[in-house]
């Protein structure tokens, strides 16, 4: 606010701007601008999406520290933000993983109570011991 109203008004001091604005010179001088800011931050997405682009299974703390490396000043926080607000967070693909052989070679246990009418409680107990591999006599020999 101070520098729109220096440019719009040479005449005025920024101590005097400053007065009027009970802020400190110091806060002023130290203070970056809104230009500056959207520079930098502009300069962060690019070099965050250039680590991406390179190195796209890098998650928001793996890309902080590439760009610890390439000599950023950034908290890993203030990263994580940038990544979201662009969609650049790590994508992975999960691959399906088959947890069921039905093309297998043993016999199948045959439905007895399909066609039997249910009518009451405890009439039909269900249950699937599949995954127990159950010893055969062939095994308890040797």
């Amino acid at each position: 606010m101070i520098t729109v109203v220096h440019a719009a008004e040479p005449r005025l001091s920024i101590r005097r701007l400053c007065q009027l604005t009970d802020t400190g010179r110091t806060w002023y001088y130290t203070h970056p601008s809104a230009v500056e800011t959207a520079v930098r931050d502009v300069a962060l997405r690019d070099a965050i999406e250039q680590i991406v682009l390179e190195s796209p299974g890098y998650g928001y703390r793996r890309v902080t520290e590439e760009l610890h490396r390439r000599q950023w000043v950034v908290n890993h926080k203030r990263v994580l933000r940038v990544m979201r607000a662009e969609s650049l967070l790590c994508q992975l693909k999960r691959h399906f993983v088959v947890t069921t052989n039905s093309a297998h070679g043993f016999r199948h246990a045959p439905n007895l109570i399909k066609d039997l009418p249910i009518t009451g409680l405890d009439q039909v107990w269900v249950a699937d011991l599949t995954y127990i591999q159950l010893p055969t006599t062939a095994d308890l020999a040797t």
